[in-house]
C-alpha cells in the first residue's frame, strides 16, 4: 500500500482534497550481491531508512542484495516499498520486504519502470547493471527524455565514472547536464540532497 508522507494510508485519503499531497518515489539502484553483513548491504539498509524517514516511498528491483537493503531499512522506518520484478532471474518472487511486486516481462521493461516511477534515483555500488541504469537515466535527462530528476550516488565507488563523464560533458558544451548527478557520502546526506531538490514539488 502507498503511503503519504504523514503515515496515512492512500485508499483511506479523500483524494479531491487539495491538502493532501502523495508521497514521491525513491528508486534505488544496485548490486544483488551483498550479504546482510557486507557493508554494502548496511549502507542500502540505512539508505532505506533515511528515504522512508524523509517520507519517500522507496522504490527498487524487489530482489536480493540492496534491493533487499533497502526495502528492509524503509520497512523497518515504517515505509512503504514497492519491487519491480521480471523473469530473466528465474521464477523467484520479490523479497519479503516488498509491499507491492510490479512484475515486469523482460530486463528492458524493468528498467523503464524503475525509471519511470522514480522521482529520484539513488545509485549505490554495483556493476554493469547498475552503470547501465546510471547511464540510462543520465543519458535520457541529457536528451529531454526525461524530466531533470535527482540522481544520487551514494560513497565514492561511482566517483571516477562520474568525474570522467562530467569533464567530456564540459568539453562537449554540454556542462549544464553534469548537475543532474550529486555525489552522497552517506545515506543521510543522500536523503537530505534528495529533500533539497524535491522539496518545492512536495509543497505543490
Amino acid at each position: 500500500m502507498c503511503y503519504f508522507p504523514n503515515g496515512v494510508p492512500l485508499r483511506s485519503i479523500n483524494r479531491s482534497d487539495p491538502r493532501m499531497k502523495p508521497a514521491l518515489t525513491v528508486t534505488v539502484f544496485g548490486s544483488s550481491r551483498p550479504r546482510e553483513t557486507d557493508a554494502e548491504y548496511r549502507l542500502a539498509y540505512e539508505v532505506g531508512w533515511e528515504l522512508a524517514r524523509a517520507g519517500f516511498i522507496v522504490c527498487n528491483g524487489g530482489f536480493g542484495g540492496t534491493m533487499e537493503a533497502s526495502a528492509r531499512g524503509a520497512k523497518k522506518a515504517g515505509g512503504s516499498t514497492v519491487g519491480v520484478t521480471c523473469p530473466a532471474f528465474g521464477s523467484r518472487g520479490a523479497n519479503n520486504w516488498i509491499d507491492r511486486e510490479l512484475p515486469e516481462p523482460s530486463l528492458l521493461d524493468r528498467l523503464n519502470k524503475l525509471i519511470a516511477l522514480g522521482d529520484a534515483y539513488v545509485i549505490l555500488k554495483g556493476g554493469t547493471g547498475t552503470l547501465l541504469e546510471l547511464a540510462a537515466v543520465w543519458e535520457f535527462m541529457n536528451k529531454g527524455i526525461l524530466a531533470e530528476k535527482p540522481i544520487v550516488t551514494v560513497g565514492t565507488f561511482w566517483n571516477g565514472v562520474v568525474s570522467t563523464l562530467k569533464d567530456e560533458l564540459s568539453w562537449e558544451g554540454l556542462a549544464d547536464c553534469t548537475r543532474f548527478v550529486l555525489t552522497a557520502g552517506s545515506a543521510t546526506e543522500c536523503a537530505e540532497s534528495i529533500l533539497d531538490r524535491l522539496e518545492p514539488r512536495r509543497a505543490r
